[in-house]
């Protein structure tokens, strides 16, 4: 999608395509598929199923194949607890009724899910820091977790009083993360409920408050209500104890979209001919309305795709489409002479 100046610029625009809660969808809302590239890379945040059977997660990567990138980064959420292979084989437990060979029909055995992922060129992520030498020349680093905050059941889910370890920043210095991808938010910042409530981790804040350089993205789905973007000032100093309340300039910070701003008609198109795909984009790079300052700015992308429900019952037919995110940032160029790879895991 971009052109390759990683022997002569610094900084490469590089455009992000975001989703979450697709939950066996397999196609994104007033999508179609082209020729031309949408996007330099593609990330999806989790809640790839609704029950975590495997027809959901094939419905899932006919989605992604769909989109037109050289590279695909998938994490789980909650609701894909196959992928949480300990989790699963406790709800098997649970459920001792159930026959083995019934089990691997709908779920399959430990790890097929993500085979299939892995044999279409999808790349799943787990919890730790990932490089990617992208093909327009960029060094992407990306944290990612699927773990969240619950009293409940599912997969990938700590208790809130146990609290988890986000480690974004690791303090060797060495692994500046550009873009964070975890499936829930960060406590204060898109995550109200409907009920009024904040649903997001603390311990996730803290860690991106306190990690140096902050990243220049965070994208996440889980709170569906939460849809929207919010470009975030950080105070110069961090607190002892890190939180919405105290750690954000709100006065240098500015709100891009949320979920009342997408109305009909709303979004941007990614196809210049046809029918379009609708999506909401923002570009922060030099020249913007809004430029991103790496280091003391964040911007946040809750990109849940699956909405509320639109009567009385919680039916999924009667459940709205939210709309993906096309973000435009700038990464730095990977070394003059580097070998370019899909992938280099650290």
């Amino acid at each position: 999608m971009t052109q390759n100046n990683a022997t002569s610029t610094t900084n490469i625009k590089t455009r992000f395509l975001i989703c979450s809660e697709t939950h066996g969808m397999d196609s994104l809302p007033s999508f179609i598929s082209s020729a031309k590239q949408h996007a330099d890379v593609v990330i999806h945040c989790g809640d790839l199923t609704t029950q975590s059977q495997l027809h959901e997660y094939k419905a899932s990567i006919r989605l992604l194949q769909t989109i037109n990138a050289p590279l695909k980064l998938v994490i789980a959420g909650n609701h894909d607890f196959t992928m949480d292979i300990p989790m699963f084989h406790k709800k098997v437990a649970e459920a001792q009724s159930l026959e083995r060979e019934l089990v691997e029909q709908a779920y399959g055995y430990d790890g097929e899910a993500r085979r299939l992922f892995e044999d279409t060129g999808i790349t799943f992520l787990d919890e730790g820091v990932h490089s990617f030498h992208l093909q327009n020349g960029a060094l992407l680093t990306v944290y990612a977790s699927p773990y969240t905050p619950s009293l409940g059941d599912w997969g990938f889910q700590y208790h809130p009083d146990k609290g988890h370890d986000f480690m974004i920043d690791n303090g060797s210095g060495t692994d500046t993360v550009d873009v964070v991808m975890t499936h829930g938010p960060p406590k204060g910042i898109m995550d109200y409920t409907h009920s009024g409530e904040r649903a997001g981790s603390p311990d996730l804040f803290r860690a991106l408050a306190r990690a140096r350089p902050r990243p220049r993205m965070h994208c996440f789905g889980h709170i569906h209500e939460g849809w929207g973007a919010k470009l975030v000032t950080w105070r110069e100093r961090t607190t002892a104890m890190p939180s919405h309340l105290t750690d954000i300039d709100n006065g240098q910070s500015c709100s891009i979209a949320k979920l009342s701003d997408m109305k009909d008609g709303a979004g941007q198109s990614l196809s210049e001919e046809g029918a379009p795909m609708k999506y909401f984009a923002t570009s922060h790079c030099s020249g913007d309305a809004h430029p991103l300052n790496c280091g003391s700015q964040t911007l946040f992308v809750n990109a849940a795709i699956e909405g509320t429900p639109q009567g009385m019952d919680d039916q999924k037919e009667n459940l709205s489409m939210q709309l993906p995110w096309a973000v435009d940032l700038e990464l730095r160029s990977y070394p003059r002479g580097a070998e370019e790879t899909s992938e280099q895991e650290k």
